[in-house]
């Protein structure tokens, strides 16, 4: 038989085993009723939280300029969302959140190969990624001021510490549980080093290391808030800050519209991370 066929019929081979371990594929529902039966249970959990709210405020818990109703609040976030200086703002406390996490991302990988590997350093410093990984954010400030003074830095410097060690640790599981016919199929076909590492390892984590990611990315976001809240750089006006202003002018209402901020973007950005989750589940068949 003539090579050029019995190539052919092992890429073909090749390709239906690669199939049925991704799993088939299915046919696409209408988008609208996907992205219905994905908004209704999140619009419900709003309407709940809103009418919860509301009867709080009717209870007269709180007198109205302590904890105002949602259609104060409503009213207000809708005349603040207009205004440019509030997407200045918002502008302001993205671009640290990503370069910060983009930051902890590359260090946090390097780590958690470089543990991965091997097995003195993960001996070494092994349990102090996870002890940093439970250090409350707000206990680096004050390091934090005392090296980088009230600025960027300072805030980027917890951001960092923050995130990264969630990171390394959501890789350091990924390299632990890829299975050991892998590796030894890899080793078969002459992978070593960092090849072993780009064609095999890292793929093989990768559902670990999206949800080191996604972890990664709410302690971060967390540490940037409580950053804005107590290292105010002059200024730089983020939604941390503004929120503070409306706290020493007594303002409960922006101070809420600011929360409702903060949720959205934390909401929002979640969503991005579960549908790159779904996205690589279905590609390997995990969904039903």
């Amino acid at each position: 038989m003539p090579a050029e066929v019995v190539d052919d019929t092992r890429a073909d081979e090749l390709s239906g085993l690669d199939a049925l371990e991704l799993g088939p594929r299915k046919e696409k529902r209408n988008p609208g009723r996907r992205i219905w039966s994905s908004a209704w249970p999140k619009l419900l959990a709003v309407a709940i939280a809103i009418t919860a709210w509301q009867l709080v405020v009717l209870s007269e818990w709180k007198p109205p300029y302590v904890l105002p109703g949602p259609q104060t609040v409503f009213t207000d976030l809708t005349g603040l969302i207009t205004t440019g200086s509030f997407w200045d703002g918002v502008r302001l406390t993205m671009t640290r959140a990503l370069t910060g996490f983009l930051l902890a991302v590359v260090i946090g990988t390097v780590i958690g190969a470089a543990v991965s590997r091997f097995a003195p350093l993960r001996a070494a410093i092994g349990s102090l990624i996870t002890g940093l990984q439970t250090m409350p954010s707000i206990m680096w400030f004050p390091l934090a001021i005392l090296l980088f003074q009230i600025s960027e830095s300072a805030i980027l410097f917890v951001v960092v510490i923050g995130a990264a060690p969630s990171v390394a640790n959501g890789l350091i599981s990924g390299i632990d549980y890829v299975p050991r016919t892998w590796l030894r199929v890899g080793q078969v076909l002459g992978m070593t080093g960092l090849s072993k590492y780009r064609h095999l390892i890292l793929p093989a984590s990768l559902p670990s290391f999206i949800s080191g990611l996604k972890q990664g990315w709410a302690f971060s976001w967390r540490s940037l808030m409580a950053g804005e809240l107590l290292v105010i750089v002059p200024g730089a006006l983020s939604v941390g800050v503004r929120m503070q202003q409306a706290r020493d002018l007594h303002e409960a209402s922006l101070v809420i519209c600011y929360i409702i901020v903060v949720l959205v973007i934390g909401i929002l950005i979640d969503m991005l991370f579960n549908t790159a989750d779904n996205a690589l589940r279905k590609r390997w068949g995990l969904l039903g």
